[in-house]
């Protein structure tokens, strides 16, 4: 600990940052693999791992060296210039996506943004003058104005109006009201969807991965675009590099980020098949697009992704995990739903006050969405002893709380 820099935070002063987090009384100062640090050395398990972001734990130290090389070589420049490590890196990403043509933002938000801009321009290109885009009820795209207006959640809506115009909402699953739609608004010209919803209960469609299928099929027989938002789903978090790899499918566009960067802020817009060449010089940009720094990270994030197996090993802890949650849990009436480490557990009744319950007495990290719903996203990289660990936490903390 003594080589820490603490932040020098004047305790007497006012914080002077906008209130717009709910946050929690506690702090970090340093993290390791799954587990995180307060100031006084209380060792945490981190379940959470900053919402799906650090997928290959805290302080990785191949991330580190990389970060720390590359920030005293050269972080910036500009996109007027080559950027020999924003293309290594998109060589990487589109060898491990399927997908084509990628663009580097700096968050999942703006990478959707994006992906909406995408949209318009194909229907623009096909003379459409106000294209619309199918999303879905209980989606979450993010906090940008377009984002959340495609976001199916109105609290995230609420005093933000007018929204952006030029989305259909539908229900998740229901692909008669996609066919539905088709029928009534000729101006289509995408569908955005999330393959497991995260931030709405950790939920597929009612039929499963095969929704994607149906959507793809219905793209095809209109000319519309695929567009998958992978920001939580991809870079290894279900047991493939993107869940869309659990069909047989492709989408025309998909998003990502979060686990993109495990921690440092980056993420993706990419196209393939009729997505492709869409956006062109002029048609977008962003001044810390693909960084030298930023790309760095990328490449290093998916390399060591490959080389350590990360993907069959989040495949492999996840599913034990899921069925040691569905043994251990049995006789409580709760639902257990994972796809790699996206772990889901829905409780019979609300649980909110388990993040503060399993955060005081049993030092762990967990999320809880939808109000009923345990949110697990820990480290891609788990051990099977810091699973056993996860188990011995959380268990205790659901079953006393369901007393």
């Amino acid at each position: 600990m003594n080589n820490i820099t603490l932040a020098p935070v004047q305790p007497d002063q006012p914080s002077h940052l906008m209130p717009v987090f709910s946050r929690q009384p506690i702090s970090f100062v340093r993290g390791s693999g799954s587990y995180l640090y307060t100031e006084d050395g209380t060792e945490y398990l981190d379940a959470l791992t900053g919402i799906a972001v650090c997928g290959l734990g805290h302080a990785h130290p191949v991330i580190a060296q990389a970060i720390a090389e590359q920030a005293a070589t050269l972080i910036h420049t500009s996109n007027i210039y080559e950027v020999n490590w924003q293309t290594a890196a998109a060589q990487k990403l589109a060898e491990v996506s399927g997908m084509e043509e990628i663009f580097f933002s700096n968050s999942g938000a703006e990478s959707n943004e994006g992906a909406i801009k995408i949209a318009r321009k194909f229907g623009y290109l096909q003379g459409i003058a106000r294209p619309k885009i199918i999303v879905a009820d209980h989606s979450f795209h993010g906090r940008t104005m377009a984002t959340l207006s495609a976001t199916g959640n109105k609290k995230v809506q609420e005093g933000f109006g007018p929204l952006v115009e030029g989305f259909i909402r539908v229900p998740f699953g229901d692909i008669e009201a996609i066919e539905e739609a088709a029928i009534n608004h000729p101006d289509i010209v995408a569908i955005l969807v999330e393959p497991i919803q995260g931030e709405g209960g950790v939920n597929t469609a009612p039929q499963g991965f095969s929704y994607l299928e149906e959507i793809r099929h219905i793209c095809n027989q209109h000319n519309w675009l695929m567009m998958l938002d992978e920001v939580q789903t991809g870079n290894g978090r279900t047991g493939k590099y993107f869940a869309y790899q659990h069909t047989n499918i492709i989408p025309d566009v998909m998003t990502t980020a979060k686990g993109l960067g495990n921690g440092f802020p980056i993420g993706a817009v990419m196209t393939q098949g009729r997505g492709v060449g869409v956006l062109t010089a002029g048609n977008h940009g962003s001044t810390y697009s693909g960084t030298h720094l930023g790309s760095r990270v990328v490449y290093t994030v998916l390399d060591l992704i490959q080389k350590e197996n990360i993907v069959a090993n989040a495949a492999e802890i996840g599913t034990y995990l899921v069925d040691q949650f569905r043994t251990q849990l049995a006789d409580l009436n709760v639902i257990v739903r994972g796809f790699g480490m996206m772990i889901g557990i829905e409780l019979p009744k609300d649980c909110g006050d388990l993040v503060n319950i399993a955060r005081d007495e049993h030092k762990l990290i967990i999320n809880v969405t939808s109000g009923n719903v345990v949110r697990l996203l820990p480290v891609l990289n788990m051990t099977h002893e810091q699973a056993d660990d996860l188990l011995q936490r959380l268990v205790p903390a659901i079953k006393n709380y369901l007393a």
